[in-house]
């Protein structure tokens, strides 16, 4: 009897096992040593590793009630595999099993369709420090609308950071590729927000260019996933997630390049846009925009909520071509063609009345009003871009800077009187 009751008591003392809390999704978690660590040094010895076929399998188990995540490693040999991913990803979801995908060399449509099916979050590989820790701690942080009070608190602290700003919205696109539509925006947004010494307008200038976008390159600011991140999961998108993702440059003025990799232009849509646009608008007093040449679903959201949409064209049969076509299709669409000003870059010289004729002629064949004529810059406007400065401050004197500094001067008047009169 007393065996019985020291044996009783010795079973009594053995720990049960701690539940699994998280487990690694791959074809190879060896393939992912960092997250191995991160996971150790996060969950000790409470997560698991799991094959693709696998975790289904795994999640019909009463074991993966106590499941808090799935951390799905892949590589570009998985892509073949994205049918198999997506169907972990659905039945996690269908059982609130959050899902943070970790990707290495895997294209950007892919990744876009995995968030598009549920993923909570996506992480680089390889994991940058702390990212792991932060991703788990944003996926167990509660939605604030079952939580009345953080939500609140949460729009006291936004509407302290947006009370004074309703941003003007200046859009920029080029109708041809090499026109200078990039320059002209880096330019105007960096003029802008040097008008004042002090307590000048707070600038936003926003590279919505997604493939060939190139504000990082002619001010030297790098490149970051974070901004990938941002446009996959606008709905997450919150005031501080939003500034996160935004670069300043010489304190002047705050930028968002774009993304490291080229990404579909489709890869936002329409209310995407319209969030990251109110956002901006809240933070900042002016916000300009530097649009893809190609037209897409969400250049409409742009026209409609810009206060002017500069379009800059060149002396030449291409880009009157592609105005022709443009205006068409404002007009037969009924959009607000009114808020186009088109400018003429590398425009011809006071003396030249041959090039002012020509322009004369083009702007009454397409009847049209060329509203700024933008002389050339010539080398120093390469230069400039080349080294990552604006003109102002690699070429204070050259002409291009000039005619962008009174324009900057004049838009800056008449955002003050519209913010005194509103």
């Amino acid at each position: 009897m007393k065996g019985e009751t020291r044996m009783s008591i010795s079973v009594a003392l053995q720990p049960e096992p701690a539940p699994v809390a998280a487990c690694t999704v791959s074809r190879d978690v060896q393939n992912f040593d960092l997250l191995i660590e991160d996971m150790e040094a996060e969950l000790g010895e409470s997560w698991g590793d799991l094959s693709f076929g696998d975790a289904i399998a795994f999640l019909d188990q009463p074991d993966a009630n106590a499941l808090e995540f799935l951390a799905i490693a892949m590589d570009s040999e998985d892509e073949s595999d994205l049918t198999l991913i997506g169907d972990v990803i659905n039945i996690a979801r269908g059982r609130d099993v959050k899902v943070i995908l970790i990707a290495q060399d895997v294209s950007p449509v892919v990744l876009h369709q995995l968030l598009n099916l549920g993923a909570d979050g996506f992480l680089p590989y390889p994991l940058p420090e702390g990212a792991l820790h932060d991703a788990i701690q944003r996926i167990r942080t509660p939605l604030p609308e079952h939580h009345p009070q953080v939500s609140q608190d949460s729009a006291t602290t936004a509407k302290k950071d947006t009370a004074n700003h309703d941003g003007a919205i200046l859009a920029v696109h080029g109708l041809a590729g090499g026109v200078g539509a990039t320059t002209f925006a880096v330019n105007l947004a960096w003029e802008l927000a040097t008008k004042e010494k002090k307590d000048g307008p707070r600038v936003c200038l926003l590279d919505f260019d997604f493939q060939t976008g190139s504000t990082s390159t002619y001010l030297d600011l790098p490149r970051r996933d974070i901004v990938y991140e941002l446009l996959s999961d606008t709905a997450a998108m919150d005031n501080d997630s939003f500034m996160q993702a935004l670069q300043t440059y010489n304190d002047k003025i705050h930028v968002m390049t774009a993304p490291a990799d080229m990404l579909p232009l489709d890869i936002v849509g329409p209310d995407d846009i319209t969030a990251i646009l109110d956002r901006a608008r809240a933070n900042f007093d002016v916000v300009v925009i530097d649009m893809p040449s190609t037209l897409v679903a969400w250049t409409e959201t742009v026209l409609n909520s810009a206060d002017i949409y500069f379009t800059l064209l060149e002396l030449d049969m291409r880009s009157a071509q592609n105005a022709l076509r443009f205006i068409r299709l404002l007009k037969s669409e009924d959009l607000p063609y009114e808020r186009l000003r088109f400018a003429l870059n590398r425009a011809p010289k006071f003396t030249d009345l041959q090039g002012k004729a020509r322009v004369k002629r083009m702007a009454e064949s397409l009847d049209i009003d060329i509203d700024l004529m933008l002389p050339d810059g010539q080398r120093q406007v390469t230069q400039a871009c080349d080294h990552g400065l604006p003109l102002s401050q690699n070429a204070a004197k050259n002409p291009l800077r000039k005619e962008i500094a009174k324009l900057a001067a004049s838009l800056h008047d008449l955002i003050a009187n519209e913010a005194e009169g509103g």
